[in-house]
């Protein structure tokens, strides 16, 4: 099967702001944010990627602008990978939503948090993997099991997807960490996800392509050396 670049778009206007986005439109990326975008031309250019697809909110089309330009891309908007629906507390101030029950049911059990009015947290995930599984048999159909493709989506969505990935039960999501800008890299095969990377911020991403001589595989490599 093909490899997946998971992109958490990069840093926004909200990031830091104290509020929670989510899904408000106008949310645009900060000058940090902007430099960040730039700088994934670099960052991914040892990197053969033959598919992009996106969430549909501004903030990832955003980061993805430069690396289009660079590789001549026309990503796949993809509905399944747009932030989590906060319903009612979309726009809240955080430090008031930490006095609400709910907010230590998704610290600690997100599995059973149910945002009022928006999606719970086990739809996202089951929405998210769903989608990223569908488009890496498509790409890999398309292009071959030598495939490399960017997935770009939010902080949550991303966690969940990785967690699926990792055999973690969605519990243990929040100790997953991903950075604004950061990528992280799974492969999937027949029967198991490889997980090549967690919020990477800078790294040789070379190693994520698998080499030519590698035949595909669903078996973990025995010793300690990179498996997939």
């Amino acid at each position: 099967m093909a490899t997946v670049i998971l992109l958490r778009h990069a840093r926004s206007t909200a990031n830091g702001s104290g509020v929670l986005a989510g899904r408000q439109p106008g949310v645009r990326l900060s000058d940090k944010g902007e430099e960040q975008a730039k700088a994934l031309v670099d960052r991914l250019a040892d990197i053969p990627v033959d598919a992009v697809v996106t969430s549909p909110l501004e903030r990832c089309g955003a980061t993805l602008e430069p690396l289009l330009a660079a590789r001549g891309l026309t990503p796949v908007v993809e509905p399944e990978l747009a932030e989590v629906e906060y319903g009612e507390w979309t726009g809240r101030e955080l430090k008031g939503l930490v006095e609400e029950p709910l907010w230590s049911v998704v610290q600690q059990h997100p599995s059973a948090a149910v945002f009022p009015g928006g999606e719970g947290l086990a739809a996202v995930q089951a929405r998210a993997v769903a989608a990223v599984r569908r488009h890496d048999a498509r790409i890999t159909e398309e292009f071959g099991p030598r495939a490399v493709w960017v997935a770009c989506s939010h902080g949550d969505v991303i966690k969940a997807v990785l967690a699926d990935a990792l055999g973690v039960h969605l519990d243990g999501f929040q100790r997953i960490v991903v950075d604004p800008a950061s990528v992280s890299v799974v492969q999937y095969t027949p029967t198991r996800p490889f997980v090549l990377r967690v919020n990477d911020n800078g790294g040789d991403l070379s190693g994520v392509v698998p080499p030519p001589e590698r035949p595909a595989s669903s078996d973990a490599v025995v010793g300690g050396t990179t498996g997939g």
